[in-house]
């Protein structure tokens, strides 16, 4: 018996995994941006568990803004954590993601798709302007969720979608006219964006790429590439990006119309005209009409919030 004991020790190991393999985990999920903002503030690790460091990346964003899941999952966790309300969603690979301070919209073991509303930013003492504290862990480890997401650029969908190029001169002369065109203010003092058509209301909807039904937070503007976007009020560009979702991007900041706080986007652009922290006047260009990020065809994806708050910009552009 004890000279068959180091040929069955053999055997077993040979049959188990090794500890390499066994050990290393599965990579993170592909993340989306659960909001829009720029990166206030990066992920620092600790040195140690428990020593001091920034477990999480810090994103702008306004109090009453969407927050969307990163990924497909599970709500593993609503609630409070000494002073704020956290939403925990549970990736596979044993992942996690935290969101603080949210006001959720989801329970516990709802399943969650990439995009899907999970709750509201809340007002919170991290940044003065307002921000979310986005984190990642699998276990007790912090990860860096920034280190994670799908594309730092523009994904196109369908796969294989490519934009149309700029027409030439011979076939310019409807985008020559649609940049000549006036567009009339409305009752609001706004004017539309777009000259194009409205193609898709505000209000939900069956999403025509993610394959769910979800919030459609804007209103669709039917019109041609390279079309003319235009800022549908005096303001200054606080948000230029590549948005996994909302493509190229442009978001206009325009202080008191109306009695409210307003902020305007303006979606999937083929090209940006302006710049970060630019004043725009009304009716001035801040891009052209694209399809870039979460798009079947070539529209503007028009957006407003009014004192922080996602509204129906049929209200604002009637």
């Amino acid at each position: 018996m004890p000279r068959l004991f180091p040929v069955l020790l053999a055997i077993l190991t040979w049959m188990l995994p090794s500890p390499a393999t066994a050990a290393d985990p599965a990579p993170p999920p592909d993340l989306l941006r659960p909001v829009g903002g720029a990166l206030v503030r990066p992920f620092d690790a600790p040195r140690q568990r428990w020593s001091a460091g920034h477990r999480g990346a810090d994103l702008s964003a306004r109090p009453g803004e969407a927050v969307l899941a990163s990924a497909d999952g599970v709500v593993a966790f609503v609630g409070r954590v000494v002073d704020r309300e956290v939403v925990s969603i549970s990736h596979a690979g044993g992942y996690r993601t935290t969101h603080e301070p949210v006001r959720a919209v989801v329970r516990v073991g709802q399943r969650v798709r990439a995009g899907d509303l999970i709750g509201h930013l809340m007002a919170g003492d991290e940044c003065p302007s307002g921000c979310l504290h986005w984190g990642l862990k699998r276990g007790d480890d912090y990860l860096d969720p920034m280190s994670w997401l799908v594309a730092t650029g523009i994904r196109l969908l369908p796969e294989g979608l490519e934009l149309p190029p700029p027409p030439p001169a011979a076939t310019g002369g409807l985008l020559r006219e649609l940049e000549a065109t006036d567009l009339p203010a409305s009752s609001s003092g706004l004017v539309r964006p777009s000259s194009g058509p409205v193609t898709s209301r505000f209000g939900p909807r069956f999403h025509p790429v993610l394959h769910v039904w979800k919030l459609h937070d804007g209103l669709d503007f039917g019109a041609p590439c390279w079309a003319p976007v235009r800022s549908a009020a005096a303001g200054r560009v606080v948000l230029v990006e590549a948005n996994i979702a909302y493509g190229n991007r442009v978001v206009v900041e325009h202080g008191s119309v109306g009695g409210r706080r307003l902020r305007t986007s303006y979606n999937h652009l083929s090209s940006i005209g302006v710049g970060l922290g630019q004043a725009v006047g009304q009716g001035a260009s801040v891009g052209r009409v694209g399809t870039t990020g979460y798009s079947t065809g070539c529209h503007l994806h028009f957006m407003v919030w009014a004192d922080g708050q996602v509204s129906n910009p049929a209200g604002w552009v009637s």
